[in-house]
């Protein structure tokens, strides 16, 4: 089973080699390096949502040292890391609209409180929903915090 999305990297880092532009394909390989890493580890080809998965924790990661770097005064540095995370963007699914995310929302609160479930145990049962409906197509940090106001 062939991953697109490996494929897609693949051409990418290929184009940036011709193109002698060493920012991105330092980071383009770093990603491939990381999905080499999970196929080594679980000895299996990833398919395209393990892969998403993957850049998903890589954007993650970069959105986390942005913050630190400009909470730090160190301007360079989040420049740095701000261009990794738009070249890691690319490689990203369509992000959902906000009416889509409003919308899973609804119907996953609306789900489990007909299920009776409350508090935590709701919040937890919500973005697993949300998480399974939206993978890579919205923040999951944020949607927890709008989940978690539609709750209270």
């Amino acid at each position: 089973m062939g991953s697109q999305l490996k494929q897609q990297l693949s051409d990418a880092v290929k184009t940036a080699m011709r193109a002698r532009d060493s920012a991105r394909l330092g980071t383009l390989r770093f990603l491939q390096a990381a999905i080499k890493q999970k196929e080594v580890d679980g000895q299996k080809e990833l398919g395209d949502a393990e892969v998403t998965a993957i850049i998903e924790k890589q954007v993650k990661q970069r959105r986390e040292s942005i913050a630190a770097f400009e909470q730090a005064g160190r301007t360079e540095s989040a420049d740095q890391e701000k261009a990794e995370l738009a070249v890691l963007q690319e490689f990203m699914p369509q992000a959902a609209s906000q009416e889509e995310v409003d919308a899973a929302i609804d119907a996953a609160i609306a789900q489990v409180q007909a299920q009776g479930l409350t508090g935590g145990a709701a919040m937890g049962k919500v973005m697993a929903q949300l998480k399974a409906a939206l993978a890579g197509r919205a923040d999951m940090s944020a949607l927890s915090a709008q989940v978690k106001a539609r709750l209270a």
